[in-house]
């Protein structure tokens, strides 16, 4: 698991008797658990503060994922607003006249 390289292994029946009080001591700690079953990854038990550095992590490689597609398909052409507004039968005027209830 390259997410958690550095992780604690521990088998279910390890886990089991440690108990769920002390592998949440271990992951407020720091600590990240991986359980595994004959010997092959099947949980992981990590604190909050490392979830929330994960979450973030897949967040930006989203983010960086989306820069890399746009930057490989972006062909320069771009569309003017009112050429828009015009495809879907408006004007800016038109909008600026629309009050909160028509919107």
């Amino acid at each position: 698991m390259d997410v958690l390289r550095d992780a604690t292994e521990l088998t279910v029946t390890e886990a089991a008797q440690r108990g769920v009080a002390r592998l949440v001591a271990d992951a407020e700690r720091g600590t990240d658990l991986v359980v595994t079953r004959r010997h092959r990854p099947v949980a992981a038990v990590v604190g909050i503060r490392r979830l929330n550095e994960l979450e973030q992590a897949a967040a930006d490689l989203r983010d960086l994922a989306l820069v890399l597609v746009r930057a490989a398909t972006d062909t320069g052409r771009r569309t003017p607003i009112d050429d828009v507004l015009s495809a879907f039968g408006r004007t800016r005027e038109s909008l600026a006249a629309l009050s909160d209830e028509d919107e």
